[in-house]
């Protein structure tokens, strides 16, 4: 016989990460049990910013009532909590949170930091914690009032648990589901979820709204407009119970249920299963329904302790409780069945039924004017046709993108002579995409041309040559410049200076509604250059100058998303005295834009580039705390704001960028200063006309400008841009067909 093992005890380490693998099953696990932390802490605003489906980073941040500085070295450590005492108290447990083992559970298997700030603190406190104990000391910060929890490299630790994850995309639609399950029953509380680095959010619902219009805001109008408003009530059982459940006129192929049990977001199976029995009677074959119920139970008939992730609780008289909503949903959809929508089928040759037998009362009273004619219809499908449908490629064309693409697959960049800017996507394992800048000419004037140099040292030349023409320029092979999409170490946060709400009031009371329209809904057709584009909106034809609208775009970003911009870092930083140089030389020592530069008047160029550097330094720290723009000790640019997604500004306008900063930004007045500095980068990242981006951070993808214009900037112009009456009245946005009237021509022909 075999000799019996050993028993022994496991080490502390080991039990507390099996005890969090059962807790934290994946990113929408810890995202649940935070947002459940925000929502016993008071909090109205709730804000949730993911990376990479939450596994790279993970972070929430509350208006509540925050933690104490005292109990920040504990609050990490398993079974602290300030909801329960004795044991008795689960009994008439009314929060969410009750064991202290959420916090706890994510430190074992991430890297966990919260910031926090209590009514009564002077300031907020940051902390970092590890393994359930703290890295480093409590440190004093700034901060608004409330909690910021950031997880960063969930499951780190855990390898196997990390690759049994789905794809990142699944990941960010369960956390998506998890937000707004709880943005709709908690419709007092502003809830907004988006994409690191993403100015545009995936969820966002206003504070004191109401569950049908959020229901409507996440789900759509077409659930929205069938809802049924559901309430009943047991006081022998002491149970209530309100809910929105769709009528028999909408179905969809799978159940959307969304079960609230003393608040808590759960699964109930039984429950499911007597819903699904009722709509049966209702709904054709595998057509199911939207269900939306929250029940209340007197606190004594719950056990909320079953389940680790306390997906599950059991209550008394669960039999009884179905069997009751049941019958109120029951009765409220036989009530609501006076109206119904049915879906009629061409009769067949040997029925005998007349067609005046099927008509209904409600087509009998149709008024003429609500058939659509045809000269009403609008194009619902853009992708039946484009507009470079009707453009063939040119030989040239075909050639340049044979040569791009052998180019490509060989690794190499390619240089082309009508193109100022290229930019390559360079694979990198560790970092979501790198971008190199390779220039071979910046820009020419009238007068003078620019060249960017590359020199041995690393530093960029400037040379000036007088009147020659773009033909006679020598070509000038220059090491790339990459530049990489970095996340930083930034926090997010909100930005509460009365300066920036006041100029962003300033954007929303000058937005021009009806143009705010026509760009919100309007259908992409097509590029027209680089400068303009075609869109439809309803049955018009609009010619819209992409190249404003692109500008006023990253103005109002800039606005709107103040601090809280992502960092486009360059992997080798420039230099800005040299930069300037260029700049100065270019357009000579007595432009006008010189005026702030030139404190007396045999003031040299190279003393006026200082000048650039010397104020920019000076800067610098505001500049990369709101602006995302760093500048080291050295005077030399390491990093950009990334204002959009899969969106690099044309570098060749850099030179100019930096010394506008120096010149055209009013430093002496706040509210000044930061709608200049917004202007003055909105105009460097706005489009050019000789603008142009071979690819993007996703390198499988071949992309050009004609692919960021339509699937990136207006994208991000539908959603984000505000219109201000002026690009009303400038031809910024211009109707040149509209189908009413060509119809009139047809029909006189």
């Amino acid at each position: 016989m075999s000799e019996a093992k050993t028993i022994r005890r496991l080490d502390t380490t080991v039990v507390n990460r099996i005890a969090a693998g059962e807790i934290i099953q994946r990113p929408a696990n810890a995202l649940k049990e935070i947002i459940e932390n925000s929502l016993d802490a008071g909090s109205s605003i709730i804000q949730v910013t993911v990376k990479q489906g939450g596994l790279k980073l993970l972070q929430i941040q509350d208006n509540g009532s925050g933690i104490k500085k005292e109990d920040l070295e504990i609050v990490c450590e398993r079974f602290t909590t300030s909801k329960l005492q004795t044991f008795e108290d689960l009994k008439s447990i009314a929060t969410y949170g009750f064991r202290g083992e959420a916090l706890a559970s994510i430190s074992h298997v991430a890297h966990v930091t919260i910031t926090t700030r209590t009514s009564q603190s002077k300031c907020a406190y940051r902390a970092n914690y590890c393994d359930g104990k703290l890295k480093t000391n409590v440190k004093p910060c700034a901060g608004n009032q409330g909690t910021q929890i950031s997880v960063e490299d969930l499951f780190y630790n855990v390898p196997t648990r990390r690759k049994m994850l789905k794809s990142p995309n699944e990941e960010h639609a369960l956390i998506t589901d998890v937000v707004s399950r709880y943005a709709i029953h908690n419709a007092g509380v502003a809830f907004v979820l988006k994409k690191y680095g993403d100015s545009t959010a995936d969820v966002r619902t206003p504070v004191n709204s109401t569950q049908v219009d959020n229901i409507r805001t996440i789900f759509g109008s077409s659930i929205a407009k069938e809802l049924i408003n559901v309430m009943g009530e047991d006081k022998k059982l002491g149970v209530h119970f309100t809910g929105q459940v769709t009528s028999a006129n909408y179905s969809v192929k799978k159940l959307i249920f969304l079960l609230f049990i003393n608040n808590r977001l759960v699964e109930s199976s039984a429950l499911r299963k007597s819903i699904e029995a009722v709509y049966s009677a209702y709904l054709p074959k595998n057509s199911h329904p939207f269900v939306y119920i929250s029940l209340e139970i007197s606190p004594q008939n719950v056990d909320v302790n079953v389940h680790p992730t306390k997906h599950e609780v059991h209550f008394l008289h669960e039999d009884l409780v179905i069997e009751r909503v049941q019958k109120t949903l029951e009765a409220k959809l036989l009530g609501s069945n006076s109206s119904r929508l049915f879906y009629t089928q061409s009769l067949l040759p040997a029925s005998q039924a007349k067609v005046s037998d099927i008509i209904t009362t409600e087509k009998k009273q149709q008024k003429p004017e609500d058939k659509v004619y045809a000269h009403q219809m609008i194009r619902t499908d853009n992708r039946v046709q484009k507009l470079d449908a009707f453009f063939p490629q040119s030989s040239t064309s075909n050639k340049h993108q044979n040569e791009s693409s052998r180019d490509e697959s060989s690794g190499g960049s390619v240089v082309d002579d009508d193109r100022v800017m290229m930019i390559e996507v360079i694979d990198n394992d560790d970092t979501a995409g790198v971008l190199s800048a390779g220039t071979d000419s910046v820009r020419q004037s009238p007068a003078t041309e620019i060249v960017m140099e590359g020199a041995d040292s690393g530093l960029i030349k400037a040379k000036a040559s007088k009147k020659r023409s773009y033909e006679e320029t020598e070509e000038i092979e220059t090491p790339a410049v990459d530049i990489q999409a970095n996340d930083g170490d930034k926090p997010q946060r909100q930005i509460r200076l009365s300066s920036v709400l006041l100029l962003q009031k300033e954007i929303k009371d000058h937005c021009h509604n009806g143009l705010r329209e026509i760009l919100h809904d309007h259908t992409f057709v097509g590029c027209v250059n680089r400068e303009r584009a075609l869109i439809q909106h309803q049955t018009k034809l609009y010619l819209v100058n992409t190249a404003k609208l692109s500008q006023e775009l990253f103005y109002h970003i800039m606005m709107f998303e103040f601090g809280k911009f992502g960092v486009l870092r360059l992997s080798e930083s420039a230099p800005i005295y040299d930069l300037a140089l260029m700049e100065i030389e270019a357009k000579g020592c007595d432009s006008w834009s010189w005026a702030g530069l030139r404190q007396q008047a045999d003031i040299s160029k190279e003393e006026m580039a200082s000048s650039v550097v010397d104020l920019l330094k000076s800067k610098s720290e505001m500049l990369w705390d709101y602006f995302s723009i760093e500048i080291d000790q050295d005077g030399h640019l390491c990093s950009l704001p990334l204002l959009l997604d899969k969106y690099i500004p044309d570098l060749t306008y850099l030179p100019d960028y930096l010394v506008q900063l120096a010149t055209q930004v009013n430093w002496d007045n706040e509210k000044e200063c930061f709608d200049s500095l917004c202007k003055v980068t909105s105009q460097f990242y706005a489009i050019k006309k000789n603008w142009d981006i071979k690819d993007s951070l996703e390198s499988e993808s071949d992309q050009n400008w004609k692919w960021v214009t339509e699937h990136v900037l207006y994208p991000a112009i539908r959603q984000t841009l505000l219109p201000s009456a002026k690009s009303a009245q400038d031809a910024s946005v211009l109707q040149i067909a509209n189908l009413t009237d060509l119809y009139k021509v047809f029909e006189r022909c």
